[in-house]
């Protein structure tokens, strides 16, 4: 835990340097390209698309009935555009995850490297198309234990379990890797996920619900959706900030772990040289003569 802290509490401090800010601004540009490239091309058929599902739910239509006797029958128009949010939400936040570990997440290494541990010898051989793979291989696990998990959903307790662990699990396995990619041999980097895989998913579990935050300006309805051109790109860049946050974070904790297990198999091997010399620089026994 104490490495924990030092490692969180070192991320806070580096995320306010005048680089790290520099560097969040690269995967934020791609991003907000990207999202408004598809929605101009693509986000009235999806709202069309929506619009006719609603259509065809008569509870839902009952509901809206309901809705305008109250005076409430506005909300009909601000239900579609949430809707296409909430469903577009995770494939943002793992695009976001996915840009920051391929474009931020090995400078950043690099960089806590280079001010913590310049002594820390580079024994990784894990190419950035090995990394892309892996990042890519993590995020379809991911999606497909969230559809396959929506079921459970429906049980209250289970809601607020199944889908931080997800995007917990997802985020270690993203970020760990990437940290320990360029340093760390695959018996070391499987040494280290083994001895803190409860660290390192509690990590990402606190990383994921980060990544969350951003999402409930969504809550304020149809304020959000009149803002919607402005809260966009800032949800956005806050998602590549918590992600480029919870890359420093992983750094630090995962070079730390690293330098630790080299001076632990340092000193194991020492200890082993010191006790082979002297088993063969004791004289042998002397030989007793038998009378």
């Amino acid at each position: 835990m104490p490495a924990v802290l030092d490692a969180f509490l070192r991320s806070l401090i580096y995320c306010l340097h005048p680089r790290v800010i520099g560097w969040s601004l690269l995967p934020f540009a791609l991003m907000v390209s990207l999202i408004s490239a598809l929605g101009y091309w693509y986000l009235d058929g999806v709202l069309a698309s929506v619009n006719q599902l609603l259509e065809t739910m008569n509870w839902l239509q009952v509901l809206w009935g309901w809705l305008e006797t109250v005076g409430a029958g506005k909300l009909k128009t601000v239900l579609v555009p949430l809707v296409v949010i909430a469903l577009l939400t995770p494939m943002v936040l793992m695009a976001s995850l996915l840009v920051v570990a391929l474009l931020a997440a090995p400078w950043l290494v690099q960089w806590v490297a280079a001010r913590r541990f310049p002594g820390l010898e580079k024994r990784g051989r894990v190419s950035h198309l090995a990394s892309a793979g892996w990042a890519l291989m993590s995020i379809a696990a991911a999606l497909l234990a969230l559809v396959l998990s929506v079921p459970l959903w429906f049980i209250p307790p289970l809601v607020l379990v199944l889908p931080p662990m997800i995007w917990g699990w997802l985020t270690y396995r993203v970020m760990a890797y990437d940290a320990l990619a360029g340093h760390a041999t695959p018996d070391e980097r499987r040494e280290i996920f083994y001895r803190h895989r409860w660290a390192l998913l509690g990590m990402g579990v606190f990383a994921g619900y980060l990544g969350a935050a951003p999402s409930m300006v969504w809550s304020l309805g149809f304020l959000a959706v009149a803002m919607a051109p402005f809260l966009v790109p800032v949800s956005i860049w806050l998602y590549t900030l918590v992600f480029i946050f919870s890359s420093l974070w992983f750094a630090h904790f995962c070079l730390g772990a690293l330098h630790r297990l080299r001076v632990e198999q340092s000193a194991d091997a020492a200890d082993a040289a010191r006790s082979h010399n002297r088993r063969h620089d004791d004289p042998a026994p002397l030989e007793i003569e038998q009378l």
